[in-house]
């Protein structure tokens, strides 16, 4: 794999032209992918980290953003939720590779309420909603049939799906934001947001 290789050098960025607000970059960020065609730009990686001090990764989708926070939905009996019950302490990153963007988040994880669980949940496809509860997320299954008859049931039995109590949404709220931007060279810009008593700090990082 060492001849694999990628130049970049699509734009530049700099600090005259960064939003003061990490929130605001992010949405200008994350509208620039909407209008450019990015395929599925709401997809993030989402570390945690185990009681036992075990980091793990995986891709989730965010559902919404404000000055509040960033929010994702999940089994809140999942290995992700357990992590985030022992340590709220999370990471997000964004990668856009059509852009040549990245954008990388850390910050605390916190439950959101049970109403907005309900809005995202119902306004999901029944067959979504059916998914979510069939299924037991992260936990050991015989086979793929169990699922498929939890859901076929579930589609069969004529009543309206409730939301699980395991099942809802976290709203992460960062304290750190860097946004990273591929340059000719490896030459790379990149610029930390840190959140510090008198509002988010800007400066420049080495590549």
């Amino acid at each position: 794999m060492k001849h694999l290789r990628r130049e970049y050098g699509q734009t530049t960025l700099s600090e005259e032209h960064l939003l003061r607000d990490p929130f605001e970059q992010f949405g200008a960020w994350f509208r620039d992918c909407m209008e450019s065609g990015v395929p599925e730009p709401n997809a993030m990686v989402l570390s945690t980290v185990s009681a036992t001090g075990q980091p793990s990764s995986r891709m989730v989708l965010l559902k919404e953003f404000t000055s509040d926070g960033f929010v994702f939905f999940t089994n809140y009996l999942s290995q992700k939720s357990q992590d985030i019950d022992t340590n709220p302490a999370v990471s997000l990153l964004f990668f856009w590779g059509q852009r040549e963007r990245q954008v990388r988040l850390e910050g605390t994880a916190y439950k959101i309420a049970g109403e907005a669980s309900d809005e995202y949940f119902y306004s999901r496809p029944p067959m979504s909603q059916a998914g979510a509860i069939a299924s037991p997320q992260s936990q050991e299954i015989p086979d793929r049939d169990l699922l498929e008859k939890r859901f076929l049931a579930l589609q069969s039995s004529g009543e309206p799906l409730m939301r699980p109590v395991h099942w809802g949404g976290y709203v992460v709220r960062p304290n750190y934001f860097e946004f990273w931007q591929g340059r000719e060279n490896r030459l790379h810009d990149r610029f930390a947001y840190r959140l510090e008593n008198e509002g988010w700090r800007i400066a420049r990082l080495a590549p």
